[in-house]
């Protein structure tokens, strides 16, 4: 049984997956995130009037350090040698909602898809802590994969 977990040896013990003999590929992961505000908080935020400063350059920064120390933070992740890295915004005033993408690419052995799901959460978790000066009910949802190419599995599109 534990033949068919890659993250078991045969006794069920937790192990890191050997790589060394796989093939590098380009590798693309792109996931979602929304962080709904109230619509006051919103407001500050984009008139950078937020006591903390300018929130969505802060996440942008804390989600790039983040995608690229994943290896610290999932025991079983390996470390990747990251060729780009980015986290996009799109306010939509109307509903007082931020709509997060990460998308982070590599030419190796493993995805990058936990790399850019951490990527985006930190991100989300940084305009929380930005904005919960002026507003603890900050909600974050909605995470996921929403692209990958790369790698056996090939390509993956969200519905």
């Amino acid at each position: 049984m534990a033949d068919a977990f890659s993250h078991m040896d045969e006794d069920g013990n937790a192990r890191m997956v050997d790589v060394s003999e796989k093939g590098n590929t380009k590798r693309t992961a792109i996931v979602h995130c929304l962080v709904r505000l109230a619509p006051k908080t919103l407001s500050l935020l984009l008139e950078n009037a937020l006591p903390k400063g300018d929130v969505l350059t802060t996440a942008k920064i804390a989600g790039i350090q983040a995608a690229k120390r994943t290896a610290d933070l999932i025991p079983m992740c390996h470390p990747l040698p990251i060729s780009y890295v980015d986290i996009r915004f799109t306010v939509r005033e109307a509903e007082a909602v931020i709509e997060l993408e990460c998308e982070v690419r590599t030419d190796y052995k493993t995805g990058v898809e936990m790399e850019a799901l951490i990527g985006a959460q930190v991100a989300a978790a940084t305009i929380y802590d930005m904005c919960k000066a002026v507003q603890k009910d900050v909600v974050i949802d909605d995470c996921r994969l929403m692209f990958k190419s790369g790698g056996k599995s090939g390509t993956f599109r969200a519905e």
